[in-house]
């Protein structure tokens, strides 16, 4: 038998789970003392978390530990099953040392089950879209040997670049200096940024204005986008709908024969991000 496994930071939406058929990884976040597990969407109240983190709430996000990590998986390693982690970038967490432990321990105790991590070096829909396709692929009849080679050969052919509105969230992860983002919000400068083909994020730019970073996500699309027909685009927003709105109807009156597909970033992503986030992800002819 053989099982794929997902994490919340995906972001694929809960919807989609039960045609998918995959075991997920709820990541962690808290806010004003409470710890939350991220379910995709199916319960958490966006509204309350963006009203919360905007009043001068503090949302910290963890790693799983080593005993939850066993507790997941060792039904499937007791069985001798063939398992397959599609996961977020291995530079964004220090999760995965504990998912070792946990490891190192099940191989030990079943060394007939086989269990292998493919990292989409995204965060976000960036490595969503690669779960959602690898799946799909998985599920229409081809082995999970087939599937690793599949997403090895689609990684770099998604991109995701996002501009932030609060400088502070940045700073707060150490982007950037404390000056640089006093800076930046006196002068209405907001960061473009990417997440590069080794999994890190990247500063691309900076533009003044909320029109602006929309105008230049835009751009992005129309400079890397690739068989669009076929692949649809993300646009996200992290309590910023009237912008995601803005950047989903310029893509596509640019590109209609594509579907532009919109959804909440959710609070373990928007802890790192901040409120007034809007990004997109999309097919391109490279990362």
């Amino acid at each position: 038998m053989s099982k794929i496994f997902i994490d919340t930071d995906c972001e694929l939406w809960y919807t989609m789970l039960p045609e998918m058929g995959v075991e997920v990884f709820k990541m962690p976040y808290t806010i004003n003392g409470q710890e939350y597990f991220y379910d995709m969407g199916e319960h958490t109240d966006f509204d309350a978390f963006y009203k919360a983190v905007r009043a001068g709430a503090m949302p910290i996000t963890s790693a799983l530990n080593a005993e939850i990590y066993t507790e997941i998986l060792e039904p499937y390693f007791a069985k001798g099953e063939d398992m397959l982690y599609i996961s977020f970038s291995s530079k964004m967490s220090g999760t995965f040392n504990h998912l070792e432990v946990a490891l190192k321990a099940l191989r030990s105790k079943y060394p007939a089950a086989r269990f292998r991590r493919f990292d989409t070096k995204q965060i976000c829909w960036g490595g969503g879209i690669q779960c959602y396709y690898a799946v799909k692929y998985f599920n229409e009849g081809h082995t999970l040997e087939e599937t690793y080679s599949y997403l090895e050969e689609n990684v770099n052919r998604f991109t995701e670049y996002f501009a932030v509105d609060d400088l502070g969230h940045l700073k707060r992860g150490g982007r950037i200096s404390a000056a640089a983002a006093a800076f930046g919000t006196l002068f209405s400068v907001k960061p473009v940024l990417h997440v590069n083909d080794v999994g890190e994020l990247q500063v691309v730019t900076k533009v003044t204005g909320s029109n602006k970073a929309i105008s230049t996500l835009a751009e992005k699309v129309n400079e890397l986008g690739d068989v669009l027909d076929k692949y649809p685009v993300i646009v996200l927003d992290a309590d910023n709908k009237e912008a995601g709105d803005k950047l989903a109807a310029k893509i596509l009156a640019a590109h209609p024969e594509t579907n532009v597909e919109r959804y909440p970033v959710g609070p373990v992503i928007g802890t790192h991000c901040g409120p007034g986030t809007i990004g997109v992800i999309f097919r391109s002819t490279k990362r």
